[in-house]
């Protein structure tokens, strides 16, 4: 089959590689002519875990290609997926704009039949206008219909999820356009959720609240435990144990960030707050989070007597989850902020993240490895849990730092065994 992708982002780039790898002859569109020219040479712009390898594969093999131009895609595609970004706004209302406005160019070129279906995360109604702006620009004799295929994938996981996703879900009113969507999906093993375009674009906003809000709960026991001398790790590895919960996303740290929850979270309370519903739930689940990067701040002044004014503070992590170098939203940015703003001089190293920090970070220095980046440091703060953050050698860290202070933001260190090491540790819950 031959398909189109519109955005070459995580979930552009992956699934359409993923199609390419499974097959199909597959198309992806830009709107930078520099990175679709890098993209044919098997350059990524982005880091994701065997993503490069799987490109250039299915490059050498022309199995995917890359252009700037509509005409040379849409017309020979029976599928086009449009994903491309939804950025909040200021109100925290997703931003369409993109997404209409490729539908403005997908429309002159459909021939014959084609199912013009949306990845991107969009609120409820975006595909029924897409249908509209379509109907008034397509010509006459072009027949499509609109689906919303929502994507699940994650970030460091992203070929994996793609391939082996929990669910498959289409959203349409066509049983032509469900039939090709099944059809192209049939070699990825999933469960297929066939439903309504509306119920398919309320099941990504429903999916990533309730994650999100898995880990706020996590941070406020964790946080509450503290008050009261429990384990918070403990009791939520107990809670996780039941079937009925599930221990994935239940564990505290300095808060969730990222493409997709901050982003969704606002954009579903903007979609309640139209519709009339006060969705209090959610609003504690963005303020507990909120909270949680304010208290990695609490803990770093409690460590260094009250005061950051003037202490050196190192920082381990700033992508806002391991195995990317994505910043959107990351909690390195706020809790940074907060930092600098009490007067500590901040120096911070990241694996892979470091050259999209440095365009979100400044006044800060960036370090070359985990060991320059804490000399003469009074704390270290984890605020990433790279691989290769949790077996450095911590005496070699605890000669090269002037204090021995760790404020474990991902609780990735046995707080005996680095208390044992003469570390004033503190982590999130313990």
């Amino acid at each position: 089959m031959t398909i189109t992708f519109i955005g070459h982002g995580y979930v552009g780039l992956v699934s359409a590689s993923v199609f390419a790898d499974l097959g199909n002859t597959v198309w992806v569109i830009g709107h930078t002519k520099e990175k679709i020219e890098n993209l044919k040479k098997g350059i990524i712009p982005i880091y994701e875990p065997g993503l490069e390898e799987i490109v250039r594969k299915n490059v050498k093999a022309k199995r995917i290609f890359f252009t700037l131009d509509y005409k040379d895609a849409i017309p020979e595609s029976s599928v086009v997926f449009i994903a491309v970004g939804t950025p909040p706004k200021d109100n925290g209302e997703a931003d369409l704009s993109a997404v209409f406005e490729v539908a403005k160019k997908i429309a002159p070129y459909l021939t014959g039949y084609t199912v013009v279906a949306t990845k991107s995360t969009v609120p409820v109604g975006t595909n029924r206008k897409i249908k509209e702006i379509i109907n008034q620009l397509k010509p006459q004799k072009a027949e499509f219909d609109i689906a919303s295929v929502p994507e699940f994938l994650r970030e460091g996981q992203a070929i994996s999820d793609t391939f082996h996703p929990d669910r498959i879900v289409i959203g349409t009113e066509s049983k032509q356009a469900e039939n090709l969507l099944v059809e192209l999906h049939k070699p990825i093993d999933g469960n297929y959720v066939l439903t309504n375009i509306e119920t398919a674009e309320m099941i990504k906003y429903a999916a990533n609240a309730f994650l999100a809000t898995k880990i706020s709960f996590a941070n406020s026991i964790a946080y509450l435990s503290g008050l009261i001398g429990a384990d918070g790790l403990k009791v939520l590895e107990a809670v996780g144990l039941d079937k009925r919960i599930g221990s994935y996303f239940l564990s505290p740290g300095a808060g969730f960030g990222g493409s997709c929850l901050p982003k969704d979270i606002k954009a579903l309370l903007n979609i309640a707050k139209t519709k009339g519903y006060d969705f209090g739930l959610l609003k504690e689940v963005d303020k507990v989070n909120n909270q949680a990067m304010k208290e990695i701040v609490s803990k770093s002044k409690r460590l260094l007597k009250g005061s950051l004014d003037n202490k050196t503070i190192a920082v381990l992590g700033l992508s806002f989850k391991p195995n990317t170098d994505d910043m959107r939203d990351a909690p390195s940015i706020e809790i940074i902020g907060g930092l600098k703003k009490g007067g500590a001089k901040i120096k911070v190293y990241d694996p892979v993240a470091m050259e999209n920090a440095k365009k979100i970070l400044k006044g800060i220095t960036f370090s070359k490895d985990c060991y320059q980046v804490v000399e003469d440091a009074d704390l270290l703060i984890v605020l990433t849990e790279w691989n290769e953050f949790r077996q450095l050698d911590l005496k070699k860290i605890k000669k090269l730092m002037r204090k021995p202070n760790i404020v474990d933001g991902r609780n990735i260190y046995d707080p005996k065994e680095t208390r044992k090491l003469g570390f004033v540790y503190l982590g999130v819950g313990r």
